[in-house]
C-alpha cells in the first residue's frame, strides 16, 4: 500500500472510531480526544490512558492500552485495520479494551 493510501485509510479509521467513542463518552465515564492525527482515551478511575496512532513507515495503526502495545495491519478483505493475533478490527479491539474499565460498554 502506498503511503498516501495508508494515510487516507488510517485517517478514516481513526475518524470513525473517534466519532463512535465521542458519542459513547456521553453515556460512560471516559474522555476522548483527537489531536495531531492521534486519538486518546482517558479514564479517571482507575486512571488510565489509551493512545491510537498511525505509523506510516510500517503501514500500521498502533494502540497503546493496558501497558501493552498492539499493532494492527490493513486487511483489504475486511476493509479494516485488524489485530493479526486475534482477528479483531480496530473498533472491536478498542471496545474490548474499554470494557476492562467499563464492563457494560459497547460500541
Amino acid at each position: 500500500m502506498e503511503e498516501s493510501e495508508f494515510h487516507q485509510r488510517a485517517d478514516a479509521a481513526l475518524e470513525s472510531l473517534y466519532t463512535r467513542l465521542a458519542d459513547a463518552a456521553d453515556d460512560f465515564d471516559f474522555d476522548v480526544e483527537m489531536n495531531a492525527g492521534a486519538l486518546r482515551v482517558d479514564f479517571e478511575e482507575p486512571p488510565d490512558r489509551f493512545v491510537v496512532s498511525p505509523n506510516a513507515p510500517v503501514r500500521q495503526i498502533w494502540v497503546s492500552a493496558h501497558v501493552q502495545s498492539f499493532k494492527l495491519d490493513w486487511m483489504p478483505d475486511r476493509n479494516a485495520f485488524v489485530l493479526p493475533a486475534t482477528g479483531e478490527t480496530l473498533e472491536e479491539m478498542m471496545a474490548g479494551a474499554i470494557r476492562k474499565h467499563i464492563p457494560d460498554f459497547a460500541l
